[in-house]
Parts: C-alpha cells; sequence; structure tokens
C-alpha cells in the first residue's frame, strides 16, 4: 500500500438532522366547517453512522470530507400525514477504525467486523402533531411539539490494522524484507531507517492452502511510547494484532537488550500488549558466521520461542510459518 494513500487519523465534524416538527392542523371540508385536529407527526432526523468494510484499508476518503451534515426530517401535515424521515448517513470505514470524542478522547464506537453499524450520532426525534394531544377534554388542542435539534459532535477517527501477526522491532530489522519473501507484499526497502512509515498488510500462504496475514508495523525507537519518532500512531496498530513476531538482527549489539527494550515500550504504552503470545525472529543470519551463531543462541532471551532466519538466503521461514501457524491456533482453541 502506497504511504501517501494510507490514512490513518482523521477529524470530522458530524451533525444529525433535527426533528421535523409536528403540524398543527384543523380538519375543514365543505360540510365539515369544524373538524378535530389532524395535524401529523414530524418526520426523525438522519442517524450518522459508522459501517465496516472489508474491502477498504485507509481512511483516505474522509480525510477531505471535513463536514458531515445529515437530513434533517420533514415537518407534520394535515390529514395526519407525518412528515418524511431524514436519510440516514453512512460513513464506511475500515475494519479496525475507531471513533473518539475529539474534546474528551472518550471512545465513542469500534469497528471490527464486515457490516458492522455503529450509531455516532443519533438524528432529533420528530414533534407530535396536534391530533396526538387530542382528549375528551381537549378537543381542539392548538399546539403541536417541535422536532429535537440536531446532535453535533467533533469525532476523531483512528485505524489500527487488523491483522493476525504484528512484526515489531527496531529500523532496519528486516521486517519489510520478510513481509515481501513470504507473502507477496511490496514494501518499500532500504538500508536507512523508516523505511517504512505506514503498515503493510501480507497475505502468507502456508500449508494445505491455509494462509494468515502479517504487519509489517513502522519501527519503534527507544522512547516510542513517549510519542517520540512516530511513537503512538504506530503503537496503535500492534494493539490489533493476535500474535507478535519481534524481531532482532544478528548483528545487533545485544540480541536480549534489544528485546527488552522493545517489550518494555509496549509495556510503557500499554501493558496489555503483553498479554498477547509472541515470538522472536533473529533476522539477517546470513551477515554472521554458523560459529557466531550458535553464541548468539546460546544468550538469547528465556521463556519465549526463537528462530534464526534470513530472509536473503530464505533460511528458516518455513519453520518460522509452522510456528507462527501453532501460535495462532493455540490461541484460537
Amino acid at each position: 500500500m502506497a504511504s501517501s494513500n494510507f490514512i490513518d487519523h482523521v477529524k470530522i465534524y458530524c451533525r444529525s438532522g433535527a426533528g421535523g416538527p409536528g403540524s398543527r392542523h384543523f380538519r375543514r371540508a365543505k360540510y365539515v366547517p369544524n373538524g378535530g385536529p389532524d395535524g401529523g407527526n414530524g418526520g426523525r432526523g438522519a442517524h450518522i453512522y459508522l459501517k465496516g468494510n472489508a474491502q477498504m484499508w485507509t481512511l483516505l476518503h474522509l480525510r477531505y470530507t471535513k463536514h458531515i451534515h445529515a437530513d434533517p426530517g420533514q415537518g407534520g401535515m394535515g390529514q395526519n400525514m407525518s412528515g418524511s424521515q431524514g436519510k440516514d448517513v453512512f460513513l464506511e470505514v475500515p475494519l479496525g477504525t475507531v471513533a473518539k470524542d475529539a474534546e474528551t478522547g472518550e471512545i465513542i464506537a469500534e469497528v471490527v467486523s464486515d457490516g458492522q453499524q455503529v450509531m455516532l450520532l443519533e438524528g432529533g426525534r420528530g414533534g407530535m402533531g396536534n391530533a396526538h394531544f387530542k382528549t375528551a377534554t381537549n378537543q381542539a388542542p392548538e399546539y403541536a411539539q417541535p422536532g429535537d435539534p440536531f446532535k453535533e459532535k467533533y469525532i476523531v477517527l483512528e485505524l489500527k490494522v487488523l491483522a493476525d501477526v504484528g512484526l515489531v522491532g527496531f529500523p532496519n530489522a528486516g521486517k519489510s524484507t520478510l513481509l515481501s519473501v513470504v507473502s507477496a507484499a511490496k514494501p518499500e526497502i532500504a538500508d536507512y531507517p523508516f523505511t517504512t512509515i505506514t503498515p503493510n498488510l501480507g497475505v502468507v500462504q502456508h500449508r494445505n492452502y491455509q494462509s494468515f496475514i502479517i504487519a509489517d508495523i513502522p519501527g519503534i525507537i527507544e522512547g516510542a511510547h513517549e510519542g517520540k519518532g512516530i511513537g503512538h500512531r504506530f503503537l496503535r496498530h500492534i494493539e490489533r494484532n493476535s500474535v507478535l513476531l519481534f524481531m532482532v538482527p544478528a548483528d545487533s549489539e545485544s540480541i536480549t537488550k534489544e528485546y527488552k527494550i522493545l517489550v518494555n515500550e509496549l509495556k510503557e504504552y500499554n501493558p496489555e500488549l503483553l498479554d498477547k503470545p509472541r515470538a522472536l525472529a533473529i533476522s539477517k543470519t546470513d551477515l554472521v558466521t554458523d560459529a557466531e551463531l550458535k553464541k548468539l543462541l546460546k544468550k538469547v532471551p528465556k521463556g519465549i520461542p526463537v528462530l534464526p532466519i534470513s530472509a536473503a538466503t530464505q533460511t528458516g521461514l518455513s519453520e518460522l510459518k509452522d510456528l507462527l501457524w501453532e501460535i495462532l491456533n493455540q490461541k484460537s482453541d
């Protein structure tokens, strides 16, 4: 996906439709000079909804749609005719979209399934016509209700990429290269930090025509949880991944130290991220000798599955896919 087209954060102004006023009308006919009240009810104002669309992957279509105005309900009419309702507005968004109140930061809704509809703002209720207020003691009410006013709010939409496996590592850990080799995704790859500035998704084909989705998350830097680098913008994408694959290159000064820094950044951002299943891939093993690799494997972190891999020589990739598939199946059991 092109970085210029991947938009994961927009702020929009939403205004629902106001309810239509009830009618204050009395029946009049040639031989009925004093007919009773027959004012109809006003129509409901339009609601504004979010709707999940599994075919979408960006909020780009909302970037330049800063104002969403829903239609008001129409006023009631004589002969007990109700006004028409405003046409509801459906804002289609990718799965993983979170709507927040721009002022308070409160989460309003989350869209996680295709076709899911979540109301953002409720339209105003239509007012009752005077026919509604007729009683035995008040045969000719002269009043009708106005419609309820519209509701308005500034809303922030944030996209958190949904994937089975999220790649977590420092810039240049080999995440994009791995994704390009194990899937059909074509992320930008170069030997400088922050080549990846937006998440990339790839479908990994496994045995027996099975598959899972990997997300290449932009590289973490120390202090990312404080917003350094592009901090929170990519850390939130990790929240939606089922399994975390940490990647540390074999030529790192200390695999354990880098791994602990990565874990700490996730912990400081959201401690619940550490509850996710995880594995560690030692990447770029083609850059070290077999003897050096054996020494490295004796100093890896404990309590986590570890696999040495090389995307360049495609070493260990089948074993890695088997491991990830096993972890995903354990999680779903």
